[in-house]
């Protein structure tokens, strides 16, 4: 097949167009008080734009695309090792985050790809066990640890063998600020800190009823009678009142009541599930496995996966602090792999 120069110099200009095309519409048709992609404060290492998609937009596929983010289907999201498909996993968090954050913004005229790119990326950092797993690796780490702070550490350092993923300081700093104290500086961040709540006090009342620890029937009426007596409708009506209450305005806010009560709701369910014998039979276990990995790879540090030790060894990295990125990327199942590896003796067989 003959070589057309011209032919290739035609479709490289209609593909930077394509970019900019993109950028143009979000300035068209997005919020004045959205995101733009063409005024994103950049990345920490400069990169040749992409000829196709935004910078938000690219943040979020190397998002998806990271090994961090397919370990998350291993971890644990409140119950450990469930029996049963359908309990949720850090996984199915994260993206049910992402569909109601995208919800929003797309109804608020936001930039649904920050804020799908925060949404996929907010929780990068968690540990194996969920919240147990956190905190222990705070109680045990000298420098302390938080998932929040983790998963920013993820995509600055962790990833791509301690290069990171170079993403926008608005992904970033989204990522960051999810948390309840948080404070994002954008207005899609603040759209995933909500959905991240409206998320997990829902999909968790599901998981929780599944197992039998609650009925519908014990969530107080007081809550109910405001927020509705299902997911559906717990759903519907919180996600709505983001939605009208926030519409046209500068900032991301519920109703005082709705918010009072999902907050009240929130609190109902650290004291019957969160902290409910049967959802924290297996922690203590957990909590002593990861205790256990941990002393030993302080100890032997030079047993750590090549990537992590160079972290230590060439890029001066603290070794409490890259054992807890190795320990914090595990998932499970490979938490509990390694445990055997290192501490269950094996078979003898000739």
């Amino acid at each position: 097949m003959p070589d057309f120069p011209a032919l290739g110099l035609w479709k490289e200009a209609i593909c930077l167009n394509i970019r900019e095309m993109m950028e143009q519409r979000e300035h068209d048709i997005l919020s004045p008080y959205a995101s733009k992609s063409s005024e994103s404060e950049g990345r920490d290492r400069w990169e040749e734009p992409c000829d196709i998609r935004p910078v938000y937009q690219r943040d979020r596929d190397r998002i998806l695309h990271s090994k961090s983010f397919r370990r998350l289907k291993h971890k644990t999201q409140v119950f450990l090792a469930p029996e049963g498909d359908h309990y949720r996993t850090r996984l199915t968090h994260t993206l049910e985050v992402a569909q109601i954050a995208r919800t929003i913004a797309l109804a608020l005229k936001m930039n649904e790809s920050l804020t799908e790119a925060i949404a996929l990326g907010h929780d990068l950092g968690h540990t194996p066990f969920g919240h147990a797993g956190e905190y222990i690796l705070n109680e045990i780490c000298e420098e302390g640890f938080s998932h929040y702070r983790q998963s920013v550490r993820v995509v600055e350092v962790v990833e791509k063998k301690g290069k990171g993923l170079n993403l926008t300081k608005e992904v970033r700093d989204g990522i960051l600020n999810h948390r309840t104290s948080g404070s994002p500086k954008t207005l899609e961040g603040k759209i995933v800190r909500f959905s991240d709540k409206i998320a997990y006090i829902n999909h968790d009342i599901d998981d929780a009823i599944r197992a039998r620890i609650i009925t519908e029937k014990d969530i107080p009426k007081e809550y109910s009678d405001i927020l509705g007596n299902t997911v559906k409708e717990r759903l519907n009506i919180m996600i709505h009142d983001i939605i009208i209450n926030s519409l046209d305005k500068p900032e991301i806010i519920m109703s005082p009541d709705v918010e009072g009560a999902m907050k009240r709701l929130r609190q109902w369910m650290f004291e019957n599930v969160y902290k409910n014998p049967a959802a924290k039979a297996e922690e203590g276990k957990a909590q002593q496995l990861i205790v256990q990995l941990y002393r030993y790879y302080m100890d032997h540090a030079d047993r750590l996966p090549e990537e992590y030790f160079i972290m230590i060894d060439q890029c001066h990295e603290k070794k409490e602090r890259v054992v807890c990125d190795y320990i914090a990327g595990m998932s499970d199942s490979y938490a509990i792999d390694q445990f055997e590896e290192l501490f269950v003796p094996k078979s003898w067989k000739v």
